[in-house]
């Protein structure tokens, strides 16, 4: 039970990464800012796994809807693990 706590809390941890990646990117940013910087350490990780949906999902009038589809597939992802865990 407590491994499949600990993997829940990994995969609501990404999401949480995805979804301030997201809203980092409303916000202007000056190079070496810290918004900047935030923005640039979070993308270092969650930017290869949006990549995987970027490469099938095109933007749509200007909107990236490859972190929606990327935050459906890690909960579903999510559910079937704890659900093999439990």
């Amino acid at each position: 039970m407590q491994i499949a706590n600990l993997v829940h809390s990994l995969f609501y941890f990404y999401d949480v990464l995805i979804i301030i990646w997201c809203l980092l990117s409303w916000f202007p940013r000056k190079p070496g800012g810290l918004v900047d910087d935030i923005s640039q350490a979070i993308g270092a990780l969650v930017c290869p796994y949006l990549n995987l949906f970027r490469r099938f999902i095109p933007a749509i009038g200007g909107i990236d809807f490859s972190p929606i589809i990327a935050i459906v597939v890690l909960e579903a992802a999510e559910r079937l693990l704890v659900n093999i865990l439990i």
